[in-house]
Formats: C-alpha cells, sequence, structure tokens
C-alpha cells in the first residue's frame, strides 16, 4: 500500500522554524517528484516546493523563497520542509505530493500554526 505520512506541524511563534518530513512508503520514492503543498483556511491549496527525484533542481513559490528548503533523502524515502523565518500568513494544513508518470500520492497533511 502507498502511504506518505507527513509529521512535523506545530504551534509555533512568528519568526520561528519548524522542519516538517514526509516518509513514504509502498512505492520507489526516488522516481517521483515530490511536492509540498499547503492549504489555509478559506484558501485554495497551494504549491510551495519542488525538488526532482535525484534533488537537481528545487523550486519555490514566491512567498517562501529564502526562507523555505526543500530536501530528500532518498535512501529513507523522506522529503522535508526546512521552514524559517515563519510568518502568520504560513498558516496552513502542509501535504507532501508524490508525482511522476505512473501516478499521484497525496499525505494525509500536517497542521503548521504561526502565532503569537
Amino acid at each position: 500500500q502507498v502511504q506518505l505520512v507527513e509529521s512535523g506541524g506545530d504551534l509555533v511563534q512568528p519568526g520561528g522554524s519548524l522542519r516538517l518530513s514526509c516518509a513514504a512508503s509502498g512505492f520507489t520514492f526516488s522516481r517521483y517528484i515530490m511536492s509540498w503543498y499547503r492549504q489555509a483556511p478559506g484558501k485554495e491549496r497551494e504549491l510551495v516546493a519542488t525538488i526532482t527525484s535525484a534533488g537537481s533542481t528545487l523550486n519555490y513559490a514566491d512567498s517562501v523563497k529564502g526562507r523555505f528548503t526543500i530536501s530528500r533523502d532518498n535512501a529513507k524515502n523522506t522529503v522535508y520542509l526546512q521552514m524559517n523565518s515563519l510568518k502568520p500568513e504560513d498558516t496552513a494544513v502542509y501535504y507532501c505530493r508524490a508525482l511522476n508518470s505512473y501516478g499521484v500520492y497525496w499525505g494525509q497533511g500536517t497542521q503548521v500554526t504561526v502565532s503569537s
């Protein structure tokens, strides 16, 4: 069975940092493009960051560029999102997604709340 399990979401103060993890199983993780999406209350789900299968290419939404870093460890079947200088507008449920020509898989999401 395919599983993507996010973890690391928490309540943090503005300016704080958080590291999200997404552990994958049930498919060949190293052959998939991995992405982080987020969805805030009342807003559409938006793409936050993407990393190619070998980690060669990284892409970020303008809103998080310079603050967030996506990375992956194919040996551990895990993708990460390091979030620094967090802002209240970063508050959302964060989802990881695996994509290649064979299919797309989504995790269940993890809540990130940035508030004082």
